[in-house]
């Protein structure tokens, strides 16, 4: 054995005394974590699901429109409230996970119910009654009857089934398998955020080439049944490595807690606020607690009244109150502080989204009146494997800034990522900004193009294609990944972060109940602009044929919202304070309590 090894060796025992030292006190079996050994398993598995899920949602667009018929705004429309009825589903997964079934057994479950929503997909594009008949060139075009829709939406329900309990579940999932009171452990967490996105990422780029090529240029029943095989593979390779996973068992609900806290400070709301309130409240933890201990913070003070214990207030034999209605701990009422202070900036995240959006919706509709060809040949890209771009973006982006930006900017700055979190989802919100600017630009240039200079034929139930090429889309849709590279997740490790540990879920779906609000909010902007412009002077900015409208005036509304959230984020932001950080004044009480320095 090397010197290194054996060092090695002496710190990874070091690491785990704590661990130790706390299952011989409660009598709990320690945990054995895997680590780096699980995660083949684990983003395997989301790496396959990702495959399916994408692979049949990224096309899912076109499919609405050319197999089942519907007008652009419907086709719109809809898949942004199936995306937004499947993030916000996420909360609902979430709760469950942590207050009944643990997070292995909900995303067994959900993976399941995932792969059933695939088939009963693919099955509308192979079963002919299914959908509606072909239309061709025709400008009217028979729609879905009520059965055909019916069965299309059973299909939706399913994926969204699954979406409520993998979305959420399945990074946390991930970083259950490390040790977070390690060095190592928290090393392999942080690193593990940035590489699960590279391989969902690439993920993502394969369903957005490939198969939405089979889907387009060869079968929409071949290219949606690839979708459904990938996602079987995904469930066999999750149920593989059940053995060797940290299951984190399901501690109860904590939206009670949250709830217990809000009640009791309303039953004591007319009590006097103490003076020193970090030395005076109520301090109780349970001794099988999974949460991290947190300091007093004195923002909003009114919830402190909750853990004022009074005379009518009565304890257990082991401390803890008789009545949990009535008086909460200071750990609770901080926990409450810790998700009201996420609020404002879950706000701004879900404004931020409505840019990348338009980058999965409006420009592949960008794309389908622009010139696809691939320079001299005759394939033409299909409009939704533009969005790869994105992704490609994203792709390269992370591991150039998880191994060389990140250590620079550690030396630089000494801070743990080498920026705050807040920082890296402010610089993202900033390139979204700019990713709109640039999507506005290009879309006047492709119009003006179409307008001015002889086009390359019609789009069916569109307009002509404008000659300009569809590769001038390539650097809204990069910018769009660099956007995500640091804002999404920016945001998810913010979220996992800054959660109680009992709420790691909760946390994961507060990512996606985001994109859910822009989802709804990009639905309704579409409503209000299409209706508000459809009388107007200069004309429907977003009808059937982009070349009649004015798409670039909607991104640039988009690119003035996100300026306007760019600034209250800046504000949010500085008034955030992070979990476990107490305020300057208390550190300097407890300084002179204790005559030692803090560190």
């Amino acid at each position: 054995m090397d010197k290194n090894e054996g060092e090695r060796m002496e710190k990874n025992e070091e690491e785990m005394t704590d661990e130790d030292e706390r299952a011989a006190v409660t009598g709990e079996l320690k945990i054995n974590y895997r680590g780096w050994k699980a995660m083949p398993f684990i983003i395997g598995n989301e790496t396959f699901e990702k495959l399916g899920a994408i692979g049949t949602l990224a096309n899912l667009l076109i499919y609405l429109t050319k197999v089942f018929n519907m007008k652009t705004i419907t086709a719109a429309n809809i898949i942004n409230i199936f995306n937004g009825t499947a993030n916000f589903s996420t909360l609902l997964g979430a709760f469950c996970s942590d207050t009944y079934f643990g997070r292995y057994k909900t995303l067994a479950f959900c993976t399941l119910a995932s792969y059933m929503g695939l088939q009963v997909i693919q099955l509308t594009a192979a079963i002919r009654d299914l959908h509606p008949p072909h239309c061709g060139s025709r400008k009217f075009c028979t729609g879905p009857t009520g059965g055909q829709m019916a069965f299309l939406i059973l299909g939706f329900a399913l994926l969204i089934t699954g979406a409520a309990g993998i979305r959420p579940c399945n990074l946390a999932f991930g970083a259950d398998q490390f040790d977070p009171k390690t060095e190592s452990g928290k090393r392999g967490i942080n690193s593990f955020f940035n590489w699960y996105f590279f391989t969902f990422t690439f993920a993502q780029m394969v369903s957005l080439t490939l198969i939405v090529y089979v889907q387009s240029n060869v079968s929409w029943a071949i290219g949606l049944a690839i979708p459904a095989v990938l996602m079987l593979i995904s469930c066999a390779i999750f149920f593989t490595g059940s053995k060797i996973y940290v299951k984190v068992k399901a501690t109860g609900s904590p939206i009670t807690s949250v709830v217990q806290v809000l009640v009791a400070a309303i039953k004591k709301s007319s009590l006097k606020q103490p003076e020193q309130p970090w030395l005076s409240l109520y301090s109780y933890t349970p001794v099988k607690s999974i949460n991290s201990k947190l300091p007093y913070t004195d923002q909003f003070r009114f919830l402190d009244k909750a853990a004022i214990k009074t005379s009518q207030d009565q304890l257990n034999p082991d401390g803890s109150p008789a009545n949990p209605w009535r008086l909460c701990s200071m750990q609770q009422v901080e926990e409450v502080k810790c998700l009201t202070r996420v609020i404002p900036i879950w706000a701004a995240a879900a404004i931020y989204f409505v840019a990348i959006v338009q980058q999965h919706t409006y420009a592949i509709f960008q794309a389908t009146q622009a010139n696809r060809r691939l320079g001299n040949s005759n394939f033409n890209i299909p409009a939704a494997s533009f969005a790869v771009f994105l992704m490609l973006s994203l792709t390269i982006f992370i591991p150039i800034y998880d191994r060389i930006i990140v250590p620079v900017l550690t030396r630089l700055t000494g801070k743990e990522g080498g920026v705050t979190v807040l920082q890296r989802i402010g610089i993202g919100i900033f390139i979204s900004i700019i990713s709109m600017l640039v999507s506005a630009l290009v879309e006047k240039q492709r119009r003006t193009i179409a307008l001015t200079r002889p086009t390359l034929g019609n789009e069916p139930r569109r307009g002509a294609i404008s000659s300009m090429s569809a590769l001038w889309l390539v650097p809204q849709f990069a910018l769009a990944g660099l956007a995500e590279a640091f804002a999404s997740i920016g945001q998810v490790e913010f979220y996992y972060k800054q959660f109680p540990e009992n709420m790691r879920s909760v946390a994961g779906s507060l990512f996606y109940c985001s994109i859910a609000g822009a989802n709804y909010l990009s639905s309704l902007l579409i409503s209000i602009v299409h209706r508000a412009t459809a009388g107007a002077e200069g004309g429907n900015w977003l009808p059937e044929d982009l070349n009649k409208g004015r798409l670039d005036y909607f991104y640039y509304l988009i690119a003035v919202l996100g300026l306007l959230n760019l600034g209250y984020f800046l504000l949010c932001a500085r008034w955030y304070k992070y979990k476990g950080t107490p305020n300057a004044i208390l550190d300097s009480e407890s300084e002179k309590k204790t005559k030692k320095p803090i560190i």
